[in-house]
């Protein structure tokens, strides 16, 4: 099956399904990027610098043999590298072995110090996360606008930022609409409020973590089970292709095989077999009582999420 694509604000278009490659090991990434390109039909990759992994992730492009202009990759600029935004971009070209990314994500609206006691997560003498509270993340995307405008990344947008920060700390200073916000978002933490805030201000959202975590309680759910038993499919192609046929990019991560495949042929079987009746049914599993985040950092800033322990 096709994979459909999404047109962002700038007229970019996305494929909904991408494959992540967050927690994938650096032996196993390269081989995971191949197979999902040559082999299933993937045409997004979804990358970050802080996964360490982007030099594999490069290798896996180039041997897929797949032409760089049919694939779409992300990379997202670290916490720490608020205050170098090109040449953070350009580390990640390097990295990945391209002249240019489709999108470039800040990953969470926070600045660490870059002068800190570690490169990625630098900590006070106290033990709590050493952020640099009066940085404005404003002028972080004025220099992420600029990468833009010199042919470096196609489109730009946020990760992990609440309505609250796009409204306060973002909107009101942009040139540049975010063209997408990428979100913990699954069948128990569906964020019903603010993909429809996203969606008013022609912002895409894009779901990490689309199945929950390791371990995750969401493959057992009894609505989700029901569903994949009612049309002959996986649980997860169930909790994948609910995300799908919402528009909502979606971006399983795994290293193995039939896995990467299933993920993305049973997402798109799912998304095309769900009913509006089902989707709704979907929709009101998390406000029974079922609303869990997985993906909780302790920033020790307030970034303004519902659900936010």
């Amino acid at each position: 099956m096709a994979c459909p694509n999404i047109t962002f604000n700038n007229g970019v278009e996305i494929p909904v399904i991408g494959l992540g490659t967050w927690q994938s090991g650096p032996n196993e990434v390269a081989s995971a990027v191949e197979y999902a390109l040559k082999e299933v039909g993937y045409r997004h990759i979804d990358c970050a610098w802080a996964y360490g992994n982007e030099k594999e992730v490069g290798e896996g492009i180039r041997r897929s043999g797949v032409p760089r202009s049919e694939i779409f990759i992300t990379s997202k600029l670290w916490c720490t590298h608020h205050q170098r935004v090109e040449a953070a971009v350009d580390e990640s070209l390097a990295n990945l072995g391209t002249d240019y990314l489709d999108l470039y994500l800040m990953h969470w609206p926070i600045h660490l110090n870059p002068n800190g006691n570690d490169p990625k997560f630098p900590k006070r003498p106290d033990g709590t996360r050493d952020v640099l509270t009066d940085w404005k993340i404003s002028d972080t995307w004025k220099q992420m606008e600029e990468c833009v405008k010199k042919g470096k990344i196609r489109a730009i947008g946020v990760s992990n930022c609440s309505q609250k920060v796009l409204e306060e700390q973002l909107l009101p200073f942009a040139e540049m609409v975010p063209a997408a916000n990428q979100l913990e978002i699954h069948l128990y933490n569906p964020q019903h409020k603010l993909v429809e805030f996203l969606k008013s201000k022609g912002i895409v959202p894009q779901a990490y973590s689309p199945l929950g975590s390791t371990g995750s309680p969401l493959l057992a759910d009894e609505t989700a089970t029901a569903l994949a038993e009612k049309y002959e499919l996986q649980p997860a192609d169930i909790l994948l292709g609910y995300l799908v046929a919402k528009d909502i990019v979606t971006l399983p991560k795994s290293v193995t095989p039939p896995r990467i495949a299933s993920n993305f042929n049973g997402a798109l079987s799912a998304a095309s077999k769900l009913t509006k009746e089902d989707i709704a049914q979907l929709d009101s599993v998390a406000p029974s009582g079922k609303q869990k985040r997985f993906i909780t950092p302790p920033w020790g800033v307030d970034l303004g999420f519902d659900n936010w322990p």
